[in-house]
Formats: C-alpha cells, structure tokens, sequence
C-alpha cells in the first residue's frame, strides 16, 4: 500500500439546519409553541437576522441541536489523537486490533518530510520495514492486538466522527488558525468545507478564532492580526 490522500464527506445532518436553528432562537423570545415557531417562519433573510444576532450575543446553545456526521479517511492516527481530546464529539474508527493490515501499510508523510526527497526516501524505508516487521509478527500467529505495537503514528486510519455545530464552529476556530499542526488543520478545512457546501451561512463562523476575535489570543501569534495586548497598548 503507500501514501493516502485525505477524504471527507458530510454524510449526516438535520434536513433544515437554518429552520431548527431559528426555531431555537425564537421559542426562547416567543409565546408561541415550538412547533407554531417552526411551521410559522419566515423567510431565509428574516431568519438569519434573528440567528445572526441570538449567535453574536453568545447564545450557543441554540446551534447545539444541529447534529453532523462526517465520513472521514486516510488520516494519520496522530492526527486521530489530536481529534479525540475535543470535546463532545463521538467516534467509530478503524481498529488496529480487529483489523489486521496486508502488505505494506497505508501511511501519511507529513509534508515537513515529504518535501525533503533524501528524508522522504529514509522516511518510506522505515515503513516497509516496519510492514514487514508486522507480517512477520501476524505470519507467526501474534495477535492483530499484539502486533500493532509496532505501528508508527503514521499508519493511515479512517473514521466517523459525529458533532453538534457549536462544537465544530469551535474546533474550527482552534484548528484552522496557522499554528496548528498542517494535517489536522486540512482536516477541519475540508470538514467545514462540506458544512458550508450545504449552508453557505456559516462560513462567517468557521473559520480561524482571530478572524472572529479580531485579534490574537495566543501565546504565540503567526502574525496575521495583532495580539490583544498589542491592540490594547495603541489605545492607551
């Protein structure tokens, strides 16, 4: 096997995202009964007014109820490891111990390296090597299980990975700033690239946190907006 290219699609979402999310916004002003709210509303303008400032004033809640499923392949499990340590996201993946690999395994090179051709070529050695390593162990009867110790965080791995939109206009907003690792990074982009695909609405809110913010929070900034104290000191 050899080097994969990501993959990810939306395979799961409300059938009306912008009506369920107006819907939530406006019981929380309203008399009326949800469902009056929902079969009562408006036009798409009308209610994106209304999301656009119940979101502004950090009522997140109300994206809460749109539920998204995404079919997610040819990752790094480093990648994965990073994924998992967000918050209220549920994951089916691929398992290195039901699963056992055939011949050489599919990897992913970090561009770091794949842009390096000596280091990419050392790189792709230690993988057949490792490979044949793990054959040997699974030829001789170690269990899959067992025989996974050897693989590299590099070994290729597939998911799906289920989320409400806070949670991903959250993740959006760590992930995509520049000081997150590259993979990772390309990961969330063709996620919400998906979402916005279905909703084009929301691409104002899945994007880098700075962009929202409009400056920096971070210990260390890449540059691309002033941090807050530095805005904060042209004011004093």
């Amino acid at each position: 096997m050899a080097q994969k290219q990501l993959q990810v699609n939306l395979i799961s979402k409300p059938e009306n995202i912008l009506k369920t999310v107006y819907t939530a916004c406006r019981t929380c002003y309203s008399a009326k009964l949800p469902i009056e709210v929902y079969e009562e509303a408006p036009d798409d303008e009308k209610m994106l007014s209304l999301i656009k400032r119940v979101i502004s004033s950090g009522h997140f809640s109300t994206i809460e109820h749109i539920q998204l499923s995404f079919a997610i392949s040819n990752v790094s499990r480093a990648c994965t490891h990073q994924l998992v340590r967000h918050r209220h996201v549920s994951f089916s993946q691929k398992s290195q111990r039901y699963v056992k690999e055939k011949g050489e395994f599919d990897y992913i090179i970090p561009k770091t390296i794949e842009n390096n051709p000596e280091l990419k070529e050392k790189f792709e050695n230690y993988i057949l090597k490792t490979s044949e390593l793990y054959q040997d162990f699974v030829n001789a009867g170690i269990p899959a299980e067992d025989a996974r110790a050897i693989l590299p965080n590099a070994a290729a791995s597939s998911l799906v990975a289920s989320l409400n939109l806070r949670e991903l206009i959250h993740i959006a907003n760590l992930r995509l700033c520049t000081r997150a690792q590259l993979e990772i990074r390309l990961m969330i982009k063709a996620m919400c690239d998906e979402v916005i695909k279905a909703e084009p609405w929301l691409a104002e809110y899945l994007v880098p946190k700075c962009q929202r913010l409009g400056y920096c929070d971070e210990d260390k900034s890449c540059g691309r907006l002033k941090t807050k104290e530095e805005l904060l000191k042209e004011r004093i």
